[in-house]
């Protein structure tokens, strides 16, 4: 199983969206048979069936193994991976491009951006799972917490240049066999906690 995989099929991503079926996947990071599947879940057996034969469809799911038991054949089934990231590509004319806009301080480029990252990196994945090599990247998380507005505009600056500086010192235009390598480096505020709905807030009598 793998940790994480991108969904780029329009097909495949409908799918996973399917409530039903999200739920199955969800299940199925243990593998289980329609019947398991069908207890756990509360559903009947015929409408899980149903789910898995197009969650197998689409590759989101795999057949684990058969267990015989007595004339029946207990068919055990597996996700795929413990989550799944859907590729913008599948939105295909609609999916952000942020050659489109580019605006450094714009949060909507940001999220083209990364929107972007998903889909190039998730076609590395696909490629390099078939060749059977793993794909060469670097990533960098990190959080900050700036006293003011300044403070971050300050370190925005600082950011640039030094990235800037990095780039023009290893780029070669002319370097024969590289191969280029996209750098993306974004800075936005964590989300913080989400207001309770109602339904979410205690009663206070």
């Amino acid at each position: 199983m793998l940790d994480v995989a991108v969904i780029a099929s329009p097909a495949a991503a409908e799918a996973s969206l399917d409530p039903i079926r999200s739920r199955i996947l969800a299940a199925l990071a243990e593998p289980g048979s329609a019947a398991m599947l069908a207890a756990r879940l509360g559903l009947p057996r015929q409408k899980v069936n149903y789910h898995l034969k197009e969650l197998e469809r689409h590759e989101l799911v795999e057949l684990v193994e058969e267990r015989r038991k007595g004339n029946v054949t207990e068919r055990v089934y597996g996700a795929t991976a413990a989550s799944y990231v859907i590729s913008p590509g599948a939105l295909a004319a609609v999916s952000p491009d942020p050659d489109r806009a580019p605006d450094r301080l714009s949060a909507r480029w940001l999220l083209a951006l990364g929107s972007r990252l998903i889909q190039e990196v998730g076609t590395l994945l696909s490629g390099s799972a078939r060749a059977g090599k793993p794909v060469a990247t670097f990533g960098m998380d990190a959080r900050v917490r700036f006293a003011s507005a300044a403070d971050r505009a300050a370190f925005a600056e600082e950011l640039t240049q030094a990235v800037t500086a990095l780039v023009s010192r290893y780029h070669d235009e002319q370097a024969a066999g590289g191969r280029e390598h996209r750098l993306v480096v974004g800075l936005h505020p964590i989300p913080g906690p989400q207001p309770e709905t109602p339904a979410e807030q205690e009663d206070p009598r």
